[in-house]
């Protein structure tokens, strides 16, 4: 390097240099006077000075107003605080730092700053702004005609703050979605949180009034902040206009607490809660809505007033802890003081409500789950002591490491008890063996032997009190023996086909199992059974324990499935033969009656992204009758497109065997984006069945079950939107009606 006639050093760069030490360097003569002194005793060693990394294309110094000047593509940093500007003066005796020309400051924690001329200390991190833009590390932005920063403090004045993006993709401005506009605005990094003294909310354009004083966080990683939240708005036919306020309550950074007072014109006020805590081992939530008022009778029964008036609740939680590696709690709670608290106040839609605690050990080649569950019925023909609690439930298998004559062996052992208030009880323990050997020969089959057995032990109380004979059972103990030899025969066929591929797969199964006992073992849980594509080919076609398909049988058919560039077939249909003359266990209509079942099958065909239909089906075998017809249609994109489902369920079953009622339903959904980030958006759900379909029914063959409609506005930072939603839902004398909700969220705001 070489120093100019005026002291300017031509044209090195620095970096990593001690800035308060640069006049050492600079000034030679200096140095070389201090040399001729005599020389002093050692001294202590002076503490070691911050030290400002710098670089530049050229580096003055001015001796007698000890002024630093660094110009041309400056770039400096102190303890995690970096700065990049064009030009750079320090006063090393103020200790003032005067950047300007395309400024930019980074803090440690990310946070940018872009501005033309910047004055700071020589920390680097306090100073004073004019027409500056500050870049959140959480993505919000503020612009200001001035600022200040102390510490971790800044002070900003005539401020606007978004959290939305402010170019296009393709680096255009643009108005962000919202705004906020205030006089004074103070961002606290080390709390993360963001004040705002004399604001305005600016959302589409349109200007809004807020709190003179209020504050939000900066989405920093921080957490939330406690303080109010937005505030929700909905009108229904029962319970009138409501309004609620939610106030969130952050009390750790691993605890919070969320308490919303709920106001409505049609009732009275309800208070809601909701506990959250992260923990070690895991996390849980608590949650209660609870409220005082009329209570409708689900039977149709009439009540005098002092009886229909009470407490009413809806509580629920659920949390999940990983103990070890291997051992995980899971559990779940939800209860409602009556039928109808649920659906009144939009909680749930569910008809039953589930409760649970399960603990589970997986490994590689082992699962053990210890469980209880209960449940508690909203439907207005529930009898809450009929319903079963199962307590305990115990299911281990262990898959063995060695192979047994070929092939793998999967052991289970299974308890179950089921308890009732006001009716059977039941236990049971079966302990089972299955080994499963696959082959594939030379010509490309695909062999599957299986080889089954299965001990069982059930114990019945109170049998007699289970209305539909073919789930009752006997009264005390009954034992059971299971056992079953299986061949599966996959022969998969591939070429080519109208300029794609295609895989035409038969498939044949022989099963062997014994006459099995089973008319004097309570059903608990293979009820609901339907002979679809799914269970084709299992081995025992009931979905649960109690009951096993005995006889012999041979099931064939056949999977098809066709590829080309925007274009797919997949189809499955088949059938199966019993071996035997024996009565079997199937009630009629299901399918499974006779020795030839009815024919099933499944067709899904897809038009790149736009067509997505799939269809499932069940032709009774006499008369080709469509016992099972189901529908399922998507066509258009993730923007617009339109949904039809439809399901015809007309097996002509006994309308005693409650699980397997026939039914027709039509669905319909749809959205449309009218204009970017505007859609409108609609469903519905109609029952077609009628009495000649179900005689326990009471709809007329085109009852409205539900309807939603609304629109909405959504981009990448608000969410905006108007739904009206009728439900024609009855519990006794309760019906749900209309509703109409508005939906604002600002997205990348902290709360």
């Amino acid at each position: 390097m070489s120093i100019g006639p005026d002291g300017t050093l031509l044209p090195a760069r620095f970096t990593g240099l001690c800035l308060t030490a640069l006049p050492l360097v600079l000034c030679v003569p200096v140095a070389a006077q201090a040399a001729q002194e005599p020389v002093a005793a050692p001294a202590a060693p002076p503490a070691t000075e911050p030290v400002i990394e710098f670089s530049a294309d050229e580096v003055t110094y001015e001796n007698e107003v000890d002024l630093v000047t660094a110009q041309g593509r400056v770039r400096m940093s102190r303890d995690g605080n970096y700065l990049a500007a064009d030009k750079v003066s320090w006063d090393r005796r103020s200790g003032r730092v005067l950047a300007e020309g395309n400024v930019v400051i980074m803090t440690p924690q990310g946070d940018k700053l872009v501005s033309d001329k910047v004055d700071l200390t020589d920390t680097l991190r306090d100073g004073a702004v004019e027409n500056l833009l500050i870049v959140l590390e959480g993505g919000g932005r503020i612009a200001a005609e001035r600022g200040s920063r102390t510490g971790d403090v800044t002070q900003l004045e005539n401020a606007v703050y978004t959290a939305c993006p402010v170019v296009t993709a393709a680096g255009c401005p643009k108005n962000p979605s919202w705004k906020i506009t205030a006089t004074r605005v103070t961002h606290d990094r080390a709390s993360g949180r963001i004040r705002f003294n004399g604001g305005r909310l600016t959302v589409l354009g349109v200007p809004l009034p807020l709190l003179p004083i209020f504050s939000i966080g900066d989405g920093s990683g921080e957490g939330g902040f406690s303080g109010a939240l937005v505030p929700g708005i909905r009108v229904d036919s029962n319970n009138g206009l409501e309004i609620d306020f939610p106030y969130y309550w952050r009390i750790d950074k691993n605890r919070d607490l969320t308490i919303t007072p709920h106001i409505y014109t049609g009732a009275l006020p309800a208070l809601e809660t909701r506990w959250r805590h992260l923990t070690s081992k895991g996390a849980y939530q608590l949650g209660a809505f609870v409220t005082y008022g009329d209570i409708p009778d689900p039977d149709m029964v009439d009540l005098t007033p002092e009886d229909k008036d009470g407490f009413r609740g809806f509580f629920e939680g659920n949390g999940r802890f990983q103990l070890d590696p291997f051992w995980t709690v899971t559990g779940s709670l939800r209860a409602a003081t009556d039928k109808t608290v649920a659906r009144q106040y939009d909680l749930t839609r569910d008809d039953r409500l589930r409760s649970f605690v399960s603990a589970e050990r997986i490994s590689l080649d082992s699962y053990v789950a210890i469980e209880g569950w209960a449940f508690q019925g909203l439907r207005s023909t529930d009898k809450q002591g009929r319903i079963p609690i199962a307590l305990p439930a115990v299911d281990a298998r262990v898959r063995l490491d060695d192979p047994v004559l070929g092939g793998k062996v999967e052991l289970q052992a299974n308890s179950l008890a089921i308890l009732r208030l006001d009716g059977q009880d039941t236990q049971r323990a079966f302990a089972s063996a299955r080994w499963d050997m696959r082959r594939l020969t030379r010509m490309g089959q695909e062999l599957t032997f299986t080889a089954f057995a299965r001990a069982d032990a059930y114990h019945t109380d109170n049998s007699e009190e289970t209305v539909v004979d073919i789930y009752r059972g006997q009264d005390g103990w009954q034992f059971r023996g299971i056992g079953a030899l299986a061949a599966d025969l996959k022969w998969p066929l591939i070429g080519q086909l109208w300029g794609g591929s295609q895989r035409l797969t038969p498939r044949v199964q022989l099963v062997l199992t014994p006459p099995t006992e089973n008319l004097d073992i309570p059903n608990e849980d293979a009820r609901a059974v339907d002979l679809e594509d799914s269970n084709l080919f299992a081995l025992n076609r009931f979905p649960g324990y109690d009951r096993w398909e005995d006889g012999s049988r041979v099931t064939y058919g056949l999977e098809w499935a066709f590829d080309r560039p925007k274009f797919s077939v997949d189809a499955v249909i088949g059938q199966s033969y019993r071996l035997t003359n024996e009565p079997v266990l199937f009630p009629d209509g299901t399918g499974l009656t006779d020795r030839f079942s009815d024919i099933v099958g499944r067709t899904r065909i897809r038009f790149g992204r736009l067509v997505d239909v799939t269809h499932r089906y069940r032709v009774d075998k006499d008369n080709l009758a469509v016992r099972r017809n189901e529908l399922d249609l998507t066509v258009g994109t993730e923007l617009t497109y339109a949904q039809v489902g439809y399901l015809r369920l007309n097996r002509d079953i006994s309308p005693t065997v409650e699980d397997l009622r026939d039914k027709e339903e039509l669905r319909l959904a749809g959205r449309w984006q009218i204009l970017p980030y505007w859609s409108v958006f609609g469903s519905t759900v109609l029952d077609l069945s009628d009495e000649e379909e179900d005689p326990l029914n009471i709809a007329d063959g085109f009852e409205p079950v539900r309807h939603r409609l609304g629109f909405t506005y959504e981009d990448d930072c608000l969410e905006l939107g108007v739904a009206w939603k009728r439900d024609y839902e009855r519990i006794g004398e309760f019906r749900k009606g209309s509703t109409f909700s508005i939906n604002f969220a600002l997205k990348g705001i902290g709360r």
